[in-house]
């Protein structure tokens, strides 16, 4: 028996891409993955609904 390199099911989320956008309504930023896009997300600080299609990306200096 050997012992794997990596995580079990590794393969399955190296291509993922992560993405942070701020609540509009609060300012609080959340951060989802790039598998995620299709559900519903809900700001931790105000429970407002985020839409992510409506995110810009920040890129930083």
């Amino acid at each position: 028996m050997s012992t794997p390199k990596h995580c079990p099911g590794f393969a399955n989320f190296k291509t993922l891409s992560s993405f942070s956008c701020k609540c509009p309504n609060c300012g609080r930023e959340k951060e989802i993955f790039s598998d995620e896009f299709d559900r519903t997300h809900l700001c931790d600080g105000c429970g407002e609904q985020i839409d992510f299609t409506q995110c810009t990306l920040e890129g930083k200096a």
